[in-house]
């Protein structure tokens, strides 16, 4: 039974992951974004993982169900940072700029939003007893994946979008749109 819950949790998951995309897709008009927006998942299993060794935990259905949750959370503050980029290039500003523009601005909103979902789940994560103890794995995966993530998020996700739009204006020269930085 444990082997067939996480087997049906794995396709629930690849079917989010691929929901999102092409959600994500319609949202940017765009293949390569949503791939972009989603590298924030990795960072995110990679931050379940450390987390539960770190705590001495076993992977469990509930770190699996936590890691789902978090997959929804670390796209949305991939999303939000993603989505600000294009607002600026939309607005004429250059690659490099609007990146460090839209750093500047969504750093608190996705920082602050990471804080207060860590710290709510801390008590639950950390110092839960008795009945509450069952939920522990689940909130270990959010904690230590979304504490992983958000840094990486923050500080990757704008790479990988420069490295995708300089490799789009690379490949397609005519549809490029302001060049990465002011030649000098």
């Amino acid at each position: 039974e444990a082997e067939e819950s996480i087997l049906s949790m794995v396709k629930a998951f690849v079917i989010a992951l691929l929901l999102i995309y092409f959600i994500l897709g319609s949202l940017f008009r765009s293949f390569l974004q949503p791939f972009v927006v989603l590298l924030a998942i990795p960072f995110a299993i990679d931050g379940v993982i450390i987390g539960h060794l770190v705590m001495g935990r076993t992977l469990s259905t509930l770190s699996l169900l936590g890691l789902v949750a978090l997959s929804g959370v670390v796209v949305n503050d991939s999303l939000v940072l993603v989505s600000y980029i294009n607002t600026l290039r939309e607005e004429g500003v250059e690659l490099f700029e609007a990146i460090v523009q839209a750093g500047k601005i969504r750093f608190r909103p996705i920082l602050l939003t990471s804080i207060t979902t860590i710290t709510g789940l801390s008590p639950l994560a950390f110092f839960a007893t008795g009945q509450a103890k069952f939920l522990s794995p689940m909130a270990i995966a959010l904690v230590w994946g979304l504490a992983f993530s958000t840094l990486l998020t923050l500080l990757i996700i704008p790479c990988f979008y420069a490295v995708a739009e300089d490799g789009k204006r690379r490949l397609f020269p005519s549809t490029s749109k302001a060049p990465l930085h002011h030649e000098t």
